[in-house]
């Protein structure tokens, strides 16, 4: 099992998880972060630290496709293990539906 980021972070991106991860497994995109799963221990400290509720263990169904999107990005994205700053907007996309397909950036954040 491994936990994973959905596209409920997509535009929020509020790194309370970040500070709690205890292998920092985080990715940080454009606009979310990811988990790497083969880094991830399953430790589940990261999920109900977020306030969009954007982190769920892979063991709940239809998280295929979020699986392989983490698996993807945090192959690609920068390694973030200190909490930053989320947009200033964040609270404005929080619980927003349709996220992916209207706001996903296959784009790189800075990481550390």
């Amino acid at each position: 099992m491994t936990y994973v980021v959905t596209d409920a972070c997509i535009k929020c991106k509020y790194m309370d998880c970040v500070e709690v991860c205890p292998v920092d497994c985080f990715y940080e995109g454009e606009n979310m972060l990811v988990i790497n799963p083969s880094e991830c221990i399953d430790c589940g400290v990261c999920e109900p630290e977020c306030p969009a509720e954007a982190i769920l263990p892979d063991t709940e169904s239809g998280l295929e496709q979020w699986l392989e999107l983490n698996a993807k990005f945090s192959a690609e994205w920068p390694n973030l293990t200190t909490k930053k700053d989320s947009p200033e907007d964040a609270d404005e996309f929080k619980g927003v539906d349709g996220k992916f397909e209207k706001f996903f950036s296959p784009e790189p954040g800075d990481g550390d």
